[in-house]
């Protein structure tokens, strides 16, 4: 059985960069995968899917990585009209992976809201990944 932390809805773009073997750096901003990747450390495998938290079931394929570094960042956004000031903060994680290989969810082992989302998956062999 291999467990991972997964992170849902990423985008097409990210999975073909790490499909294709790339180093690559994400910005996580959404509140389910901020949770599940925060306690995250170097070396920790993860499963990124395009699959939406809520589609996430058995055969879902995805990328498995290994998490390099970690960098927690907060800034300020400030937006004013003639009749209003706001300001807001924003925490965003920067996850830099490097990919190891695709995988298909065996199992989704918890998907609730508010708690790290984990899933049993299993490497495809190449011949089969396409």
């Amino acid at each position: 059985m291999s467990e991972y932390v997964v992170l849902t809805g990423m985008s097409e773009h990210v999975i073909s960069e790490l499909k294709q073997n790339r180093l690559l750096t994400i910005e996580i901003r959404s509140p389910h995968n901020f949770f599940a990747a925060m306690d995250l450390k170097p070396g920790d495998f993860l499963f990124l899917t395009r699959t939406c938290p809520d589609d996430l079931t058995g055969g879902n394929t995805g990328i498995v990585a290994k998490l390099l570094k970690t960098q927690m960042s907060t800034f300020r956004v400030l937006q004013s009209g003639e009749m209003y000031h706001e300001e807001r903060e924003m925490t965003t994680l920067r996850l830099q992976l490097d990919p190891r290989c695709i995988a298909r969810v065996r199992k989704v082992l918890n998907n609730r809201i508010g708690e790290v989302s984990k899933v049993d998956a299993e490497e495809i062999p190449l011949y089969n990944a396409q």
